[in-house]
């Protein structure tokens, strides 16, 4: 398992949405990024929070291609939040999280 670091470093955080009831992260791994194996880490601490309540996946095997559901899980320590895609193949994944 190879451990990408936190998002920010890693990928892209496109969007900070604070005026939900939860918060709201929208982020893109990099295309070099096998799920399944990889990891990345969101600080949430960061972004005023703690705690994840949702996270939502898609992939693509290339940057614009069409997206295609996936499945992706995290655990949580000290408000970092890991997270792993249970889809194979390399590619770039779409991860929506909602946290509070």
């Amino acid at each position: 398992m190879t451990v990408r670091g936190d998002i920010e470093s890693y990928g892209t955080l496109k969007e900070v949405s604070p005026a939900l009831n939860f918060k709201c992260i929208v982020m893109e791994t990099a295309t070099s990024f096998v799920g399944g194996t990889d990891t990345f880490t969101v600080d949430l601490t960061k972004h005023g929070g703690r705690l994840p309540v949702a996270l939502f996946a898609t992939y693509q095997s290339s940057a614009n291609a069409t997206l295609a559901a996936s499945t992706a899980s995290c655990t949580t320590s000290a408000g970092t939040v890991t997270i792993t895609s249970a889809a194979s193949g390399t590619g770039q994944y779409g991860v929506v999280l909602f946290y509070y």
